[in-house]
């Protein structure tokens, strides 16, 4: 997986993320900051990593969630080859309902 550069991104914008203080927050940056299709399929995205993770077959993620099957072999992609992303967000949400 490619990976994005020191130069190539914009430290600013994530370092803005990690100031979000709430859920609230979160969703007016991001409504200000991407457009609705943007982030329909950020969303989209993520569900079908969730349910991949899950264990979940394409086909039920595709029927579920409408994601291409290029959609879902590129978030699986991510999921095996990336950087451990997916993995932590969603095992700190499973620590945090025990």
């Amino acid at each position: 997986m490619v990976k994005i550069g020191k130069k190539e991104k914009n430290d600013a914008l994530y370092k803005a993320i990690l100031q979000l203080k709430d859920e609230q927050e979160c969703y007016d940056f991001f409504q200000d900051l991407c457009t609705i299709s943007e982030l329909r399929s950020m969303e989209q995205r993520f569900e079908v990593a969730s349910l991949l993770y899950d264990g979940m077959i394409y086909n039920d993620i595709l029927e579920r969630t409408g994601a291409s099957s290029a959609t879902i072999s590129r978030v699986n992609r991510s999921l095996s080859y990336g950087t451990g992303a997916y993995a932590q967000i969603f095992e700190r949400e499973k620590n945090k309902e025990k």
